[in-house]
């Protein structure tokens, strides 16, 4: 960030959407840990911050009536939490747009912040509405994007409003400059071996990044339910596990794909089962290719998660994205557990470790881990398309 900010107000497009308990208190406040140097910055050179961000689906989730639930979505939630952490002056305007977000923009003085109500109460932010892009533009002297967690989407406050700024009136805040030149690390000239571990659900969701990784990797370790549907397009045995059975040619194409480019795609050889989706479930250890009948593979085993962590240990370069089973579940966390240690015990030795998805960055935020990797990625599908080496619009909308 190169820009003057004295005197100047930045429209900040932040990534807020933090998860809320029942009470609407903050249950983890990573997201706005990571933009205060950006807004610290700022006010710091004699600036003001107006600052703009989504909070969950409210247009999905409405009230029974059909009206916007703005109890449980409101931006309001978070503004004691934010004084704190900033330790400055917090406004709060109830809209995003219109007459009140004017004025108290207006008569924001340098040091102070205004934090805008939810972007998402209105259906022209999704649909990346230019009128509405430009009713926000008018708020402030300077764009600042600093939400790589929502980079990948074409939004009104995320991408559509930088077109209402020349080049020398909008910037990436800290946050996205490190996202940016982190991810790039990982994908251009990374250092040898490289490993890349991917888990989650799908197949579906993942092949994309998988091809890519053959660009560059050396391993791939692949963990989660779609560890299963490669087991099955190998004519192994997975009892009731979740696979995609529409899915094994392309799995069965990957395969090859990967054995022509020398790369070494390591699947898990034990996994832990259960005989229900449950944290109660019966448990037992079998054969990643022979499972039960009756049984679901439901983490990687004890075996696998030596194996993976070994070659993570061995490793230079590791990009990490997606649980290796079902994490939230005591039973079944023991994989992501030992990858996440595995991550850390490598960057110790001087790998370059990157980590992104939400059960992935849970899993080294619970172990207390995320300052012992070299870099926690605070976007998962943005991660995962920057990755695959997509051009993301709010990426595009600064850099032209």
């Amino acid at each position: 960030m190169k820009l003057n900010f004295k005197d100047k107000k930045a429209l900040i497009r932040v990534d807020f959407n933090v998860p809320l308990d029942k009470a609407y208190k903050i249950t983890d406040d990573t997201r706005i840990r990571e933009a205060i140097p950006t807004i610290r910055h700022i006010l710091d050179q004699g600036g003001s911050a107006i600052l703009m961000s989504h909070l969950g689906r409210p247009l999905e989730k409405r009230n029974a009536d059909g009206s916007i639930n703005t109890e449980k979505f409101t931006l309001n939630h978070l503004v004691k939490h934010l004084r704190k952490k900033l330790k400055a002056k917090v406004h709060f305007a109830n809209d995003c747009i219109g007459k009140q977000a004017i004025k108290k923009a207006t008569g924001l003085k340098p040091g102070e912040v205004l934090l805008l109500e939810n972007t998402r109460f209105y259906p022209e932010e999704e649909g990346g509405d230019a009128a509405f892009a430009k009713k926000l533009a008018v708020l402030g002297d300077i764009y600042v994007n600093d939400a790589f967690g929502t980079a990948h989407r074409a939004h009104a406050s995320t991408t559509i409003v930088a077109q209402y700024f020349d080049k020398q009136h909008k910037t990436f805040g800290f946050l996205m400059e490190r996202e940016i030149e982190n991810a790039s690390r990982a994908m251009k000239n990374p250092a040898k071996p490289v490993t890349c571990v991917t888990g989650g659900s799908k197949v579906s969701d993942k092949i994309l990044l998988l091809e890519k990784f053959l660009d560059y990797a050396d391993n791939i370790l692949i963990g989660g339910a779609m560890a299963y549907t490669f087991f099955l397009a190998k004519k192994g045995a997975v009892g009731n596990s979740l696979v995609e059975a529409d899915k094994l040619k392309i799995a069965k194409e990957f395969l090859k794909k990967a054995k022509a480019a020398g790369v070494k795609v390591i699947l898990p050889k034990d996994s832990v089962c259960g005989d229900k989706f449950a944290a109660d479930a019966a448990v037992q250890v079998c054969a990643s290719n022979q499972i039960p009948d009756g049984w679901m593979g439901l983490d990687i085993g004890p075996a696998a998660a030596r194996s993976f962590a070994s070659v993570i240990r061995k490793s230079q370069t590791i990009i990490w994205n997606g649980p290796m089973g079902v994490f939230e579940m005591p039973s079944f966390a023991n994989g992501t557990k030992v990858v996440a240690k595995a991550c850390a015990a490598a960057t110790k030795k001087g790998a370059f470790t990157m980590v992104g998805g939400g059960d992935s960055v849970a899993a080294v935020n619970q172990l207390k881990l995320a300052k012992k990797v070299s870099f926690v990625s605070t976007g998962g599908g943005a991660m995962l398309e920057f990755l695959e080496g997509k051009e993301l619009p709010g990426i595009k909308a600064i850099q032209g």
